[in-house]
């Protein structure tokens, strides 16, 4: 019988249980699913780092491409591209980027311009004339909703695995010289973490929704905070307004969510250089 009210009526289904400040799933509203992490650089070899990330059933991988370009003035140090294949959901097709996935790239780079993650001067090889660039692809393998915090999870967790080989310039010759034997990581100036929240009936927030809880909700908003507790930026594409005291108590869950997506990042870390 609940099989079928949660398929006529899937969001009175819900307020049944909202109203006992629960989820079907059995999480309580401020819950996050089981968030795993997994360094992945052996596993793609074209990749000078790699990670993958699963949130509750939402499984993204990020693999980081590192190639060095003559310098302009326009040029883009980090270069990120998400992408959802229909192999993921149903709800995608093959083709061209649909919109959800043009989104979720802007938020990514939105991210990344906003916290200043990296800066550009520790990707330069030679001042004016050489520099890396970082082309980030993050490939959804299993979507169930909040794809932007785990997206934005991969790509941090795949830029601290990311390992750079030497490049000089010959002054001599003007060419540039590579030691692929010595390699050093990138310098990660900040960690920016997503947190996404739920809208439902324009003023209940739930935290990690699943792909039928986003499609449920009045509203989304995102949330991100640096190591240092700032925030970085607010998103929220419409939908049910947040007073201020709503808003604050999501930046205030943010901060929290912070610390622990950083503790599960510093342990993946510390498993793979022990020193």
């Amino acid at each position: 019988l609940s099989v079928c009210f949660r398929t006529v009526e899937p969001l009175e289904y819900y307020r049944r249980f909202l109203k006992e400040n629960c989820r079907p799933d059995g999480r309580e509203l401020g819950e996050f699913r089981a968030t795993t992490c997994f360094l992945v650089s052996g596993s793609i070899t074209t990749a000078d780092g790699s990670a993958l990330v699963k949130l509750g059933n939402t499984t993204v991988i990020c693999g980081v491409k590192a190639v060095w370009l003559f310098m302009t003035n326009d040029s883009c140090y980090l270069v990120p591209n998400v992408e959802l294949p229909s192999l993921c959901s149903t709800r995608f097709r093959s083709g061209p980027p649909g919109e959800e996935a043009q989104a979720a790239s802007q938020f990514i780079a939105d991210v990344i311009e906003n916290s200043q993650i990296i800066a550009k001067e520790d990707l330069c090889i030679a001042n004016g004339k050489l520099a890396w660039v970082l082309y980030c692809d993050i490939i959804c393998l299993d979507y169930d909703g909040n794809i932007l915090d785990a997206s934005a999870f991969a790509l941090l967790a795949a830029l601290k695995n990311v390992q750079l080989p030497s490049v000089t310039i010959n002054e001599e010759t003007g060419l540039s010289e590579v030691d692929f034997k010595q390699k050093n990581p990138l310098i990660i100036r900040k960690l920016p973490v997503a947190t996404s929240f739920a809208i439902f009936d324009d003023t209940l927030l739930i935290v990690d929704p699943t792909a039928e809880e986003e499609d449920l909700a009045t509203g989304t908003v995102t949330v991100v905070t640096d190591d240092d507790g700032r925030l970085c930026s607010v998103h929220k594409p419409g939908g049910s307004p947040l007073t201020g005291a709503k808003l604050q108590d999501c930046i205030t869950r943010a901060i929290t969510r912070h610390k622990e997506v950083k503790k599960l990042i510093d342990k993946v870390i510390k498993s793979i250089n022990p020193k």
